[in-house]
């Protein structure tokens, strides 16, 4: 009897033993996965030297990628220019003339030949970066989506000429949009005197966002809109367009108020100059957050896929990803419009007149 408890007890611990060699296998594998999903959502979501269209693991252990390289170009003390696969995804340290230089976390530093990165006390990185005019992932998607405009709107604008102005082909499906901007976001916004004025710049901003939206839906990882740099920029312009068409009724309205006390004037004329940085600044930052966001949430939930590995977590991963898919390309259209006619708005603000009222 003694002998069958102490085998028992020995089951247990060897039970116990095995299950926590388990356990601890378990979770340091789904931190290494973690990590590996975390890199690869960071991967899509930002921007990139080059067009990573796929990767895996050999039966060796090596990882193999499968993509685009694209040119670096870097201003260090002199041109230097080379392709983005000589860093062999942040693997090597590439030499140009007698400087070194490292991709790390999808940035370039200057270094030694030994690729060594140094950090400070709050771990931030302290090497030098060259300045950096390379032609990237965000920028090739910029040119892309610039051609796919220009070849729409001209053909557009042939076959007004060519059929007495009836648009044919693809153009039958973009005219209403086009009628759409003038007629529902430009003249009741901007007004039918000035409206002309901003037509090009609404209708570019609108096929633009929208373009790229779409576009970031794609396997690619391009995701233009979502990168605060480009719609800085968008907002940039819409302000200096703003800024430039104030009339002086407008500036009068920002300034020195009519129709209010003196006292309620000082008080307001800085909080009205404060909305005029504030209302571009509210656009860069939605357009960058919806659309950034809607990205995270549908590469996290691709991800979920191969967390569980199982039909139920699996499936009902898919299913929400696709879900969060068909939102998504109502948010790329919704979000164009919403820029567009803010933009609109501020215009004519900026054109109003003091007998519009």
């Amino acid at each position: 009897m003694t002998i069958v408890k102490s085998r028992f007890f020995i089951l247990i611990l060897l039970f116990f033993s095995h299950f926590e060699l388990y356990s601890n296998s378990l979770e340091k594998n789904i931190q290494e996965l973690e990590k590996e999903i975390k890199e690869y959502i960071n991967h899509h979501v930002l921007d990139s030297h080059d067009f990573n269209l796929l990767s895996y693991t050999k039966e060796d252990g090596t990882k193999f990628y499968l993509g685009i390289p694209l040119p670096v170009i870097l201003w260090d003390d002199g041109l230097a220019i080379f392709s983005s696969s000589k860093f062999k995804h942040g693997k090597s340290v590439v030499k140009s003339g007698e400087n070194f230089y490292k991709l790390y976390h999808g940035k370039i530093y200057k270094t030694d030949s030994s690729g060594k990165i140094y950090y400070d006390n709050n771990k931030n990185v302290i090497n030098t970066s060259p300045i950096d005019f390379s032609i990237t992932k965000g920028v090739v998607s910029i040119i892309f989506v610039s051609i796919i405009m220009f070849f729409l709107f001209r053909n557009l604008a042939n076959s007004y000429k060519k059929n007495k102005m009836m648009a044919k082909g693809i153009g039958r499906f973009f005219e209403p949009i086009v009628l759409y901007i003038r007629d529902e976001i430009a003249i009741p916004n901007i007004g039918e005197k000035h409206y002309k004025r901003y037509m090009s710049f609404l209708l570019t901003l609108f096929f633009f966002i929208w373009i790229c939206n779409m576009v970031g839906l794609t396997p690619l990882g391009i995701n233009v809109t979502g990168n605060i740099a480009v719609t800085f920029c968008l907002a940039l312009l819409t302000f200096i367009i703003t800024t430039v068409s104030g009339t002086k009724y407008y500036w009068k309205h920002i300034f020195w108020m009519p129709g209010m006390p003196l006292p309620m004037k000082i008080i307001m004329a800085p909080i009205e100059l404060l909305g005029v940085i504030i209302k571009p600044f509210t656009l860069m930052i939605r357009l960058y957050a919806n659309i950034m966001a809607g990205h995270i949430v549908m590469m996290t939930l691709i991800s979920m896929i191969f967390i569980f590995r199982n039909w139920i977590g699996s499936s009902l991963s898919f299913m929400l990803a696709f879900f969060i898919a068909i939102i998504e390309i109502l948010v790329a259209l919704l979000q164009a419009y919403i820029f567009t006619i803010l933009s609109a708005l501020y215009f004519g603000f900026a054109v109003e007149e003091e007998h519009d009222h």
